[in-house]
């Protein structure tokens, strides 16, 4: 039986912050003590955790003594300026930032998909992108059973992906076109870029800033995320990357190409039904496959629309959605502590 741990969570605040107090409370986490951590500016806050009223600290170099795991989503600047100093004092950080994602020192883990790497860790491990992370928990049972060459993927990302701020601006600019007003885009694509664009009633197919081969960051984090998981750097992904006017639940159009030309549908259904992580919502004769709507507040990845490309006897489509701050932040992050403990990796 595992010791109750002495855990933090920093950016405590935030919407993945909120969204990981409450997924510890639900999992029943073995905490001893819950620290909060968050800016100067959230600092005093009062946030509740199973009955009990806790305030929330500023985060400095010296709030991780003691520390046991230390969840970090409060952007990557402060991650490469915090870990470090967490690491020091013998906390495991699990961050959900990009700034770790690439170091070739930092496991970038996707439980279902290569929890093993965790034993690798030097005290700081990464989640993936969310947009990563749900196609991965979809794709893996794929590519453990019958191989995997190819990866095309595009994606209809919700707002929330941007944070609260991105949300409240689509609410607002839906509100004044229904109303016939006039409204200034000032969030999306990018809130750092000088020029903005209208989401309500839009889809804007640029996340993140664009780099010099003409994909944007998020495309090569996806990308690049996907070869280093699945430990396959020649694997050929292509992804193309946009935001839609959703609040929560990215949802992915996926074509793959695996290495057997002899399997069906019908195997594919089979394979997912009982793959770890996923449901499958596939009877496309009562139109019944996953929408965002329908994922939010749920753990799970949700697959459907399984078809054989009609040309390509080994290329496959799939329909992939799942709760972008759930899987594809919090709930990750919290299995990756679960899997910490359960493969004794906490001291």
């Amino acid at each position: 039986m595992a010791r109750n741990l002495q855990v933090a969570v920093v950016g405590a605040t935030g919407a993945v912050g909120q969204q990981m107090i409450k997924t510890l409370e639900e999992r029943n986490f073995p905490i001893e003590t819950l620290t909060l951590l968050s800016s100067a500016r959230s600092a005093g806050k009062k946030v509740t955790f199973k009955g009990e009223e806790l305030t929330v600290q500023e985060a400095t170099p010296d709030s991780f003594k003691g520390i046991d795991i230390a969840l970090f989503s409060a952007g990557g600047s402060v991650s490469q300026e915090l870990a470090p100093h967490a690491v020091k004092h013998g906390a495991i950080v699990v961050d959900n930032t990009s700034a770790f994602r690439m170091d070739e020192n930092v496991p970038l883990v996707v439980p279902e998909v290569n929890e093993e790497d965790l034993k690798e860790h030097n005290g700081i491990i990464a989640n993936p992108n969310c947009s990563t992370i749900q196609m991965l928990v979809a794709l893996e049972p794929i590519r453990e059973k019958y191989g995997l060459n190819k990866v095309i993927v595009s994606t209809y990302q919700a707002v929330s992906g941007a944070g609260a701020a991105a949300v409240d601006e689509l609410h607002e600019q839906t509100k004044a076109i229904l109303e016939g007003k006039e409204f200034t885009p000032s969030v999306l694509p990018v809130k750092s870029d000088k020029k903005h664009y209208q989401i309500a009633f839009n889809a804007v197919p640029q996340i993140d800033k664009f780099q010099d081969n003409g994909f944007t960051f998020e495309e090569m984090k996806m990308i690049n995320e996907t070869k280093k998981i699945m430990h396959m750097k020649d694997l050929s992904v292509a992804a193309t990357c946009v935001r839609l006017p959703v609040a929560t639940g990215h949802a992915e159009s996926v074509y793959i190409e695996i290495d057997n030309s002899d399997v069906t549908v019908s195997d594919l259904k089979a394979l997912l039904q009982d793959a770890p992580g996923v449901t499958l919502q596939d009877d496309p004769a009562n139109q019944v496959y996953p929408m965002p709507a329908d994922c939010v507040g749920k753990n799970d990845v949700f697959v459907g629309r399984i078809r054989q490309d009609l040309d390509e006897a080994r290329g496959f489509h799939l329909w992939v959605v799942s709760d972008n701050l759930l899987k594809g932040a919090a709930w990750n992050s919290v299995q990756i502590a679960e899997s910490l403990i359960k493969l004794n990796l906490v001291k």
